[in-house]
């Protein structure tokens, strides 16, 4: 299990790293490309809408051939993508290759994930889910570093190593022992799967902290941009949140394992719609930066918690893992799209204040919602009643 755990974290980490290390890029390629916040904004999001194209795909993918094979192709297409990323130098091939290495995240995100929770113990499940996810928040951490690196030396050697990486990851996962390919249910019963309410629910949990979180990752560099603070500080600040919240991260997988998957959640959704009204206000380098830590800090009371009602879901109505973490790959996807693109055009027709607003109304709603939960009717085995609650209709 540990072997297969810390596979699981170098592929996530790895997949992160490369994703986020486009933060401190963004004002660069802003500048040198002429590109509009709207155009930012779909520069950020093609990683997001690679990640949705693929999901479902790699789901099928997955349950047809194994999760190995899948964990393969991701690495592969991360690789791929890194070497078009370091040297292309127009928006619509560098759009491309990021949308190219979002299917490829989908892969490995899948296939890691089902690996993994496939030998995971269901009282574990939390905490196993939560470490995972602390590797992937550190290659957020990493991204960053990266990317302020790319500022003074250029992109072509950092992102060069992603096919370095990827090929290192490629023959650790080759030689790890992996389970059979399982039984596909079919379209029909994917489909019916997705209108079971914990189901809903838990797509609904998983995708709107990644919308908060698109809309800062768009907004929140340019605005630092704007007054003031350099690639490097900007890289510092998401650096710091990342780095808190991976050590943090663990625990509450842990608490949501012992205490129910909601509870962390109620304070989680809150606390970021607090912070959404704050994010557009301050007009100084340093609390700005400390908005955005704290903003993305409560981020992590939600994202672990929630990965694990969405597997915990699944695996009640036996459709397997990996349709529990292709959801999570949609969902998370789908928030990142609207949050980007969706973000970066309301803040180029409006202002920064808008976006920010429509995600403090939907935390807002949905924190009061999981206030009025109910429980679903009978658990899954390894499960507790308050695990299972949903947000009443």
């Amino acid at each position: 299990m540990r072997r297969l755990f810390l596979l699981v974290a170098a592929v996530v980490l790895v997949d992160t790293m490369f994703y986020a290390a486009i933060t401190p890029l963004l004002p660069q390629y802003s500048s040198d490309l002429d590109l509009s916040k709207s155009a930012a904004g779909v520069l950020t999001a093609a990683y997001a809408a690679g990640t949705l194209l693929g999901t479902f795909p790699g789901g099928w993918f997955a349950a047809r051939f194994g999760v190995r094979p899948t964990v393969l192709t991701g690495l592969t297409l991360m690789s791929v993508a890194g070497l078009v990323f370091a040297f292309a130098n127009d928006i619509a091939v560098l759009d491309a290759a990021r949308f190219l290495q979002g299917i490829g995240g989908a892969c490995s995100w899948i296939g890691g994930y089902a690996w993994l929770i496939s030998a995971a113990p269901a009282e574990r499940r939390g905490e196993l889910i939560g470490g995972a996810l602390a590797a992937a928040v550190f290659g957020v951490v990493l991204g960053p570093v990266l990317g302020g690196i790319a500022t003074a030396i250029g992109p072509e050697p950092v992102f060069s190593t992603a096919a370095l990486f990827g090929s290192a990851l490629a023959i650790w996962a080759w030689r790890t022992p992996a389970p059979p390919p399982t039984t596909f249910p079919g379209w029909r019963r994917v489909g019916a799967a997705v209108t079971v309410p914990a189901i809903a629910a838990g797509v609904w949990l998983v995708g709107l902290p990644a919308l908060f979180s698109g809309v800062i990752n768009v907004l929140a560099p340019l605005r630092l941009d704007e007054i003031g603070a350099s690639g490097v500080v900007i890289g510092a600040v998401f650096l710091i949140s990342a780095l808190i919240e991976g050590f943090i991260t663990p625990s509450f997988g842990r608490l949501a394992d012992r205490r129910g998957r909601l509870w962390p959640m109620r304070i989680g959704f809150a606390a970021a719609a607090v912070m959404s009204l704050l994010l557009p206000v301050p007009e100084v380098v340093v609390v700005l930066g400390l908005c955005v830590v704290l903003a993305e800090l409560t981020l992590a009371l939600c994202w672990t918690p929630a990965m694990a009602f969405l597997s915990d879901a699944a695996e009640r109505i036996a459709v397997g893992q990996w349709f529990a973490f292709a959801l999570v790959n949609l969902a998370w996807a789908g928030g990142q799209v609207a949050g980007g693109s969706g973000g970066g055009a309301i803040a180029d027709a409006t202002s920064d204040v808008v976006p920010f607003g429509i995600a403090a109304l939907l935390l807002g709603l949905t924190a009061a919602g999981i206030a009025q939960s109910r429980a679903l009717k009978s658990p899954p085995a390894g499960g507790t009643r308050e695990q299972y609650e949903t947000p009443a209709a």
